[in-house]
C-alpha cells in the first residue's frame, strides 16, 4: 500500500512515468493493475489519483490518444487504408475504432480525411506564390554524400534528413495550451535548469537542451497538449518529483535550422509539415518530434533544429 505522505511532487513523477509508458506501448492492451504497478501505486487507488493529476482516466487518456493518433496518420498518409491505420493504434476491431472516432471529431474517419484535404487545397490555393517561393528545392552535397534541400525562406538556413543518436534525458513537463505563453516556458526551464545546475550537469561537453512535444496541435485539444522541456543526461544520473527521465530514440529525422525570433515558430514549423514534407518522398514517423536549441537566445533570436522522425513514403 502506498504511503498517504508521498508529496505532491512525487506524485507528479509517478504518474508522468505512467504517461511515458503508455506512449510507449500505445497500440498495445494495457489493464488497470499493470498501470498502477507501473506508478508504483494500489490499483484501488491509482484510477482517481491519473484524474486528478491528469483530467481523464487512465482509460479515457490511452482512447484519446489512440485516436488522435489515427487522426495524424489518416492526413500525414492519404493513401493508405484507414483499417490499417486503426490496427496500428491498437484498435483490432474496426466498428469500435469508427466509434470512437466519430464520438471524438463528430465525423466519420474518411470524412475527417476528406475535410483536411480540401482544406490543405483552399489553404495551398491562397498563398500560392509565397509556397512557390519558399518550395524546396533538393540538390546533392558532394562534401558529406547525401542529399540536402534549399530553399528562399529567409528564416531556414539548411535542411537534411541524417541519423540521430539515441539521447538520455532529464525532462518537466507541461499538459496544457502553450502556444506564446513565455512565462510558462520561462518558469518550467528555471525550474530544470536550477535543478540541473545544483548537479554540475552544465559541464558535460555534449550537453543539450531541447523542447518535445508529444501531441498533434492540429488534433489534440489544447487543454491536452503535453510539452517537455528536456536536457541531456548521463544514463546513470538520479531523479525526482517533477524531473523525469526518458530516452529519446535514435534514427532517421529531419533536420531543419531555422534563425528566427519567437513569433516565427509556427512559421517554422508550417513551412516543415506543410512545404518540405510533402516534397520530400517522406513521411512522419511515430516518434515525438523536438527542438534541438543551438545555444541561449541573443536578444529574442533563437537557433534552432526542427527534428521531425521521417521513414521513407
Amino acid at each position: 500500500m502506498e504511503n498517504t505522505l508521498v508529496p505532491n511532487s512525487e506524485y507528479i513523477a509517478r504518474i508522468n512515468k505512467t504517461l511515458d509508458y503508455i506512449e510507449r506501448n500505445l497500440e498495445k492492451a494495457m489493464t488497470l493493475e499493470e498501470l498502477a504497478s507501473v506508478a508504483s501505486f494500489s490499483k484501488f487507488h491509482f484510477n482517481r489519483i491519473f484524474h486528478s493529476l491528469v483530467g481523464e482516466t487512465p482509460f479515457q487518456f490511452i482512447q484519446r490518444l489512440r485516436i488522435e493518433k489515427a487522426a495524424s496518420l489518416i492526413i500525414s498518409n492519404p493513401n493508405r487504408p484507414i483499417a490499417d491505420i486503426a490496427c496500428q493504434c491498437g484498435f483490432s476491431d474496426n466498428s469500435v475504432f469508427a466509434r470512437y472516432f466519430r464520438n471524438h471529431f463528430k465525423v466519420s474517419a474518411s470524412e475527417y480525411r476528406r475535410k483536411k484535404f480540401q482544406n490543405s487545397k483552399i489553404s495551398q490555393s491562397d498563398s500560392n506564390t509565397v509556397q512557390f517561393r519558399e518550395k524546396p528545392f533538393i540538390y546533392f552535397c558532394p562534401d558529406l554524400q547525401t542529399i540536402q534541400w534549399r530553399t528562399t525562406m529567409e528564416i531556414n538556413k539548411s535542411m537534411e534528413v541524417k541519423e540521430l543518436p539515441e539521447m538520455c534525458v532529464a525532462y518537466i513537463r507541461n499538459i496544457g495550451p502553450y502556444n506564446g505563453d513565455q512565462q510558462m516556458f520561462q518558469t518550467l526551464r528555471d525550474k530544470l535548469f536550477t535543478w540541473a545546475g545544483a548537479r554540475g550537469l552544465f559541464m558535460d561537453k555534449d550537453f543539450k537542451f531541447l523542447v518535445m512535444y508529444h501531441d498533434d496541435p492540429n488534433v489534440a485539444v489544447g487543454d491536452n497538449l503535453r510539452m517537455d522541456l528536456c536536457i541531456t543526461v548521463p544514463p546513470e544520473t538520479k531523479v525526482g518529483g517533477e524531473i523525469g527521465k526518458m530516452k529519446i530514440e535514435g534514427g532517421k529525422y529531419a533536420v531543419a535550422r531555422f534563425e528566427l525570433t519567437g513569433k516565427d515558430f509556427p512559421k517554422a514549423w508550417d513551412w516543415v509539415y506543410g512545404q518540405w514534407l510533402p516534397n520530400s518522398g517522406y513521411q512522419p514517423d511515430d516518434n515525438p518530434c523536438f527542438e534541438l536549441y543551438a545555444g541561449a537566445p541573443v536578444e529574442g533570436n533563437y537557433v534552432i533544429d526542427i527534428c521531425v522522425p521521417v521513414k521513407p513514403m
